[in-house]
């Protein structure tokens, strides 16, 4: 009996012995953050599973040796599989994770505090985009790519523009960052404009909307919210290392024919990187019996270049250049509507070059500083030609626009961190008009849009607190910015006009377990530009006369939200109130001028707009996933008793998505309600149809396969070939057709 007792404790003795473990952490690819609550299984000789913990990390101990399938999965990342072998030495495990898009809450955001920030504990909304160029349903622009982001609302004005809505405001009253840096100028239109499409997708890392806040953090114009727009950013390697990738996509009906090639070199103190492209769009091809809807088409041309440096093991240099130039972008609505044989954008683009310096410092009051300088130059020329006209009308607006910025972090204790700066922008205008004969030659030139030479200084101080107690999570700001218009007339003389604007905001976030609750105010503002100030001329379908003793228009945004976040579970809704006042109007002066009516800007308005919002994003198994959105605005125009304008209709987004290792597929319908409360400014705008804008739904496929260093996705778009269009569009939007995109990594 003792010789059996004895074997057997041998035999369970090497059994223990030979147990290993299979432990390690899991990583956010695209900012190396540790992601919590991430399901983790082993299926092998032996099966477990596990999460990770607030570190990311995981452990599964006394595992036998032998192979095993590694499964991770979490709602807000791509899922990730993989075959590990395990033998007589333990396993120590680093997995990087592809964030999904959307608005999950375990996504760590920036632009709400302007520091890394989760924002499941954040008392503000946003949602978050990856990878625009890559996403699974192939956006052909920037903006496009914004319209599966809850909250956003893309209008066309043209096939080369892209305005996006949030919370019910656009154009000026909403502010665009690319990389920190503003790209809303003094000469942004009141609006839907253009802008954002000067933004090339293949160049994008990420792009985040914060709604509802952002004067504090940023400053004027971001009464409605923020788009932040990252640049993708080379990393540093521990040994020289060269990659690059090539891509490509083409429409139907010759919509689309594009191509971006990638690369970058790196070692342990340098990283460059460079990203060049050529565009080729086609005239949009309408549903039903839309059609080509000719001329709409335009072609681009893109590079981007970056180089990061390690000066000190406490310090970085990044040196960053972007070049976008769209040309021959006609305005279809146009020429089909308003007797035009020519009207397009001749040139329209930017080219930004910026440097960045950031120092570490040990002091928890200067934990880091951060400089930053900027040089902007966008460019929008306009040609125009009646039909049965021998003149032709060139117009051309250059704003260069330089930028000063310093940002300290602080750390002042474990539950008290600060950021705080000043900020300098400086535009400078020159706006040309020339009326050439096309019979002799002759040139009449004429006052610009805007008067030539005028320039527009915006300078603005800010402090950020950011407090943890317990469960709570606070944020406060405040931001003082004042402002100098100096505009040269050609029949009132030199102006000058100083307004300024003093705001605050204030939120708290309370969590228990996986829910989050939280409430905010946020006060907004914006300042009256170049635009609104100094605009003579025809402008959409309506004529403008200067204005210049506009004050800053104004907004006190208050929300009520709720979130909740699980292992397969994401849900978020927010109510909210945005009341505005001082709001600067065009009001019409009785006069008629070239067959237009005359308007003059005033601050004669207040207005409100509420709304809801709400998400549902459901990993339903390891393979199947489910998400959808909805947002709802009512906006009134208190002054005039009547329907506050362009506001978008009831819209929303569902999607069911299949996915299998490499390959998905996924449907997804898209729809929007009838907008019939219209404002007398939605009934003048013949973009907008007598009745309204009718509802629409809208159903598209999307699939793709990874093989190796291949990937190909393949879009179906608009199945039923619906005729339809956003609000307030002059195009409508594309019908039934078919798109791919084939990315290949060298």
């Amino acid at each position: 009996m003792k010789r059996y007792f004895i074997l057997l404790s041998a035999i369970l003795l090497s059994v223990t012995l030979s147990a290993q473990t299979i432990k390690g952490t899991v990583y956010n690819q695209l900012n190396r953050n540790v992601i919590r609550g991430v399901s983790i299984s082993l299926e092998g000789p032996v099966s477990a599973s596990s999460g990770t913990g607030i570190n990311g990390d995981f452990s599964f101990k006394n595992i036998q040796p032998g192979v095993y399938q590694l499964k991770v999965s979490h709602l807000s990342f791509e899922s990730y599989q993989t075959t590990v072998e395990l033998g007589q030495k333990d396993l120590d495990l680093e997995i990087f994770l592809v964030p999904q898009a959307g608005s999950l809450p375990e996504v760590e955001v920036i632009s709400a505090s302007r520091r890394n920030s989760p924002s499941l504990n954040l008392p503000f909304a946003s949602g978050v985009l990856n990878l625009p160029a890559q996403s699974e349903n192939i956006p052909r622009t920037t903006p496009e790519s914004l319209s599966i982001i809850p909250g956003v609302f893309v209008q066309k004005t043209n096939h080369g523009g892209g305005s996006p809505f949030i919370r019910g405001l656009t154009g000026n009253q909403t502010l665009i960052l690319i990389d920190g840096i503003r790209l809303n100028n003094s000469t942004f239109r009141y609006g839907p404009n253009q802008y954002m499409n000067t933004v090339d997708p293949f160049s994008v890392s990420k792009i985040e909307v914060l709604r509802g806040s952002g004067s504090v953090q940023y400053g004027s114009d971001a009464m409605g919210g923020v788009i932040q727009v990252f640049t993708k950013e080379p990393s540093y390697s521990s040994a020289k290392t060269f990659k690059g990738s090539l891509s490509g996509r083409y429409g139907s009906g010759n919509m689309e024919r594009s191509g971006s090639t990638e690369f970058e070199y790196s070692t342990s103190k340098m990283a460059f990187s460079g990203i060049l492209g050529m565009k080729d769009f086609g005239d949009l091809i309408g549903g039903d019996t839309t059609g080509r809807q000719s001329p709409s088409g335009y072609t681009e041309s893109d590079a981007s270049l970056k180089l990061k440096l390690k000066i000190s093991g406490k310090s970085e240099l990044i040196i960053a250049n972007q070049f976008v130039q769209q040309k021959d972008v006609d305005v279809f609505h146009k020429v089909r509507l308003e007797n035009f044989k020519v009207n397009k954008m001749g040139v329209q683009g930017r080219n930004l070059s910026y440097l960045k310096y950031s120092i570490d410092q040990n002091s928890a009051v200067l934990n880091r500083i951060q400089f930053t300088g900027s040089l902007n130059s966008t460019i929008e020329e306009r040609n125009s030609q009646k039909n049965s006209s021998q003149v032709r009308g060139l117009e051309r607006d250059k704003i260069q626009t330089s930028n000063l910025a310093v940002e300290v972090f602080s750390d002042l204790s474990r539950f008290w961190t600060a950021n705080s700066g000043i900020e300098y922008y400086k535009d400078e205008v020159s706006s040309i008009r020339n009326n050439i004969n096309i019979q002799d030659g002759s040139v009449t030139v004429l006052r610009g849009l805007y008067p030539d030479k005028s320039s527009y200084l915006n300078t603005s101080v800010y402090s950020l607190q950011h407090i943890r107690f317990g469960s709570f999570n606070a944020e406060a700001g405040l931001r003082y910015n004042w402002l100098q218009a100096s505009i040269k007339d050609t029949n009132l003389g030199q102006l000058k006009i100083s307004p300024n604007a003093f705001v605050w905001n204030a939120g708290i976030n309370y969590s228990i377990d996986q829910h989050h609750f939280y409430t905010s105010f946020n006060s907004g503002y914006r300042a009256p530009n170049i635009d609104d100030m100094g605009t003579l001329g025809i402008v959409d379908f309506r004529y403008e006369l200067p204005s210049y003793d506009l004050r800053p228009e104004k907004s006190n945004n208050s929300e009520l939200g709720y979130k909740f976040a699980s292992h397969r579970w994401s849900f978020g809704t927010a109510v909210y109130q945005n009341r505005m006042n001082d709001l600067i109007n065009r009001v019409q002066t009785g006069q008629m001028i070239s067959g237009y009516k005359v308007y003059r800007k005033e601050n004669t308005e207040e207005a409100v707009i509420k709304g809801v919002e709400g998400f549902v994003e459901w990993q339903a198994s390891e393979n199947f996933f489910f998400d959808m959105f909805a947002s709802f605005n009512h906006g009134q125009n208190i002054s005039k008793a009547e329907p506050l304008r362009r506001v978008p209709p009831f819209n929303g987004n569902f999607s069911l998505k299949y996915k299998l290792n490499k390959f998905y597929v996924k449907s997804e319908l898209s729809w929007a309600d009838k907008q019939s409360r219209l404002a007398q400014g939605d009934k003048d705008d013949n973009r907008i149809p007598l009745n309204g804008t009718p509802g629409w739904k809208v159903l598209n496929i999307y699939t793709g396969y990874s093989l190796g260093s291949v990937q190909l996705r393949i879009s179906a778009q608009n199945l039923f070939n619906e005729d339809y269009r956003t609000h307030g569009s002059g195009i409508n939007a594309v019908g039934r057709s078919l798109w791919m995109s084939l990315h290949y990594n060298l």
